[in-house]
């Protein structure tokens, strides 16, 4: 391979792998529901974002984010309200699902 055309690839590679965060346009939202055995955070509540713990690692959920299933790990899941409020919640098991529609359980 010529050493021009591996620095045009690698260019492009990394225009690929770029990360940007999804436009919070109006209209864009993300219902949340949010339970424990005992008590329920969030029924189907409009969110900006939600931090969460998980065994692949630590991501951020915001609205049209790619639908994922994940297994949580104990940690600290940060719901940020649509007020910009910040709610921290402890978690030591359970699931996260982000569906078609944006809703996340």
């Amino acid at each position: 391979m010529s050493v021009a055309f591996r620095g045009v690839f690698r260019a492009a590679a990394r225009r690929l792998q770029a990360r940007t965060y999804a436009d919070a346009a109006k209209g864009d939202e993300m219902a949340l529901t949010f339970a424990a055995g005992n008590k329920v955070f969030y029924n189907k509540v409009d969110v900006k974002q939600i931090d969460v713990p998980s065994f692949s690692g630590a991501f951020g959920i915001l609205p049209k984010h790619v639908p994922t299933l994940a297994v949580l790990r104990p940690g600290i899941v940060t719901v940020t309200e649509n007020d910009g409020k910040l709610n921290k919640i402890f978690v030591s098991s359970g699931t996260v699902t982000v569906n078609d529609d944006s809703s996340v359980q």
